[in-house]
């Protein structure tokens, strides 16, 4: 059953609220002076920190917003958190420059980041209500974006390549006297098996189960289910074989 999305961006036009708590429900995430001021003081102020100092000030501040952060985390330069409590990052992370990390919900459970995961350059991780979830070894490549109103989860050794986006979340469009922004946003989520390969500029759509040890070919729409081991691509993508196991000699 798909579940359908809050419009959360739309409260920063609630003209009930202030400025203060406008920006304190977005990016935030947590009520009350004490949370504003720890989270400008921390993210604020370490974000743009260049060098070596950045990175060990980023190291020992930044677990303090987090919901949960292991050992030896990389957190390069200008990386943005919101909802930071609804974070969770395991041991031997690299969460590259200039990434998104976005939680933001009102009843989720965010981000979870399993150990020895990458995370490229430029992406984005966000959440709508939503769930992502990274589960051991995953590396995802620069300028990728995962987004999430439900659930999406990449399973362990996953690789995915530059420039890929994984939707889970979209619209409903039957209404035709309604716009479709002003319509039902529904979502059922997006699931990666294991020791899959996502190629370049790939674009996985809601509603997807993809098997594991699967090979997505470059710049490929996926649109329908991926069986386990298959070798996919194309737009939408087809399966174009499936990748063979070699017996173990007796």
């Amino acid at each position: 059953m798909a579940q359908k999305i809050d419009n959360v961006p739309r409260d920063v036009f609630d003209a009930s609220k202030s400025k203060r708590k406008k920006y304190q429900d977005l990016v935030v995430g947590q009520a009350g002076w004490w949370q504003l001021v720890r989270y400008e003081l921390i993210a604020s102020l370490l974000r743009h920190t260049p060098g070596a100092l950045g990175l060990f000030l980023r190291a020992k501040f930044y677990p303090v917003l987090l919901g949960k952060c292991g050992r030896n985390v990389f957190f390069g330069s200008d990386i943005t958190l919101r909802h930071p409590h609804k974070i969770q990052i395991g041991n031997n992370v690299v969460i590259d420059d200039g990434c998104v990390l976005d939680a933001k919900g009102l009843a989720n459970d965010g981000i979870t980041i399993g150990n020895g995961v990458f995370i490229g350059r430029q992406t984005s991780l966000n959440t709508k209500d939503g769930d992502i979830q990274l589960e051991d070894g995953v590396n995802i490549g620069a300028f990728c974006t995962v987004f999430s109103a439900s659930q999406v989860r990449c399973g362990k050794n996953t690789l995915i390549a530059a420039y890929s986006y994984l939707v889970g979340g979209g619209h409903d469009m039957t209404d035709t006297e309604t716009a479709v922004i002003n319509q039902d946003r529904p979502s059922l989520g997006i699931t990666i098996g294991d020791n899959g390969w996502i190629g370049t500029g790939v674009s996985i759509l809601d509603g997807v189960t993809i098997g594991h040890d699967v090979v997505i070919g470059a710049n490929s729409v996926v649109t329908t289910n991926i069986e386990d081991f298959a070798v996919a691509a194309g737009s939408p993508a087809v399966i174009r074989r499936v990748r063979q196991t070699i017996a173990a000699s007796g």
